[in-house]
């Protein structure tokens, strides 16, 4: 099935988001016919659209998100599982930016349960040629053109996904999501000062875990080679869902205690 795409206006190629990537992204999650962490996503929003210095609406009310999704995609499409990435972009229609108002832009994608870890695990790489920073707007969806680049080098190479290290080589990110190391009982996360995003996803899932004593979760500056001591790794992306990851060069990867751990979280949801 294809995405199904709703704006705010008529979309003409006279906007900042195409003339100058002026926009920022957040993802919402339809489960089973409603919304779930909308609060958590939607206060993402407000965040990342305060650091653009974006003109926010006094009628962006979590209350308006709900009720726009529930009628244009659950009511209006039917759809009853899916990721809505929801991108907010700025029009030049004042005499300043900062005081110009914004517009929307959403597509939808129809998936199975956006909880549940892919079928197929990912083969990953490291890439040496591009770094990515790890500044304020590094944690927010942005325009960022080494994900881009990121993305073809992986397909060029036939991998699924590549890690993208900060200027201090340390890992940050893939290009569409964060990465968890698992050793033992303990698991990894690059901190945000490394230039991993913010996920309300990931943070969701790790908050899950911390709060049951499922796991011992350490925020930590991660060198590359550590990649390869992990037991197991997991990829959340609030794009995309949730990922294995099977292979980083030589190295494979076992899938069997993430993939435990998020059907335990899934569960909470149905409480």
């Amino acid at each position: 099935m294809e995405n199904q795409y709703f704006t705010s206006d008529t979309l003409n190629v006279k906007n900042r988001a195409f003339l100058w990537g002026d926009a920022v992204k957040v993802s919402f999650f339809i489960r089973d016919g409603r919304l779930i962490m909308d609060e958590e996503c939607y206060f993402f929003l407000m965040a990342s659209m305060r650091k653009m210095r974006m003109n926010i609406p006094l009628t962006y009310t979590l209350e308006f998100f709900q009720s726009l999704f529930q009628k244009e995609i659950i009511d209006g499409e039917g759809i009853k599982n899916g990721i809505i990435n929801f991108q907010v972009f700025r029009n030049q229609d004042a005499a300043t930016l900062a005081k110009s108002s914004i517009s929307y832009f959403y597509e939808v994608e129809e998936k199975g349960d956006v909880l549940s870890v892919h079928h197929r695990p990912l083969e990953l790489d490291l890439i040496k040629e591009i770094n990515v920073n790890n500044n304020l707007l590094s944690n927010i969806r942005v325009h960022c053109p080494e994900n881009i680049y990121g993305g073809i080098y992986a397909q060029e190479n036939d991998l699924d996904d590549v890690i993208l290290l900060n200027p201090n080589k340390r890992i940050a990110r893939t290009t569409c999501g964060n990465l968890l190391f698992m050793e033992g009982d303990v698991i990894k996360v690059p901190k945000q000062a490394e230039g991993a995003y913010i996920s309300p996803l990931m943070e969701n899932f790790v908050t899950f875990l911390h709060k049951n004593n499922l796991a011992d979760i350490q925020e930590h500056e991660i060198i590359a080679f550590e990649s390869q001591k992990a037991e197991e790794i997991l990829m959340i992306s609030d794009e995309k869902g949730l990922f294995s990851v099977g292979k980083i060069r030589n190295k494979t990867f076992e899938v069997s205690r993430f993939t435990e751990l998020v059907e335990s979280w899934k569960k909470s949801f149905n409480s």
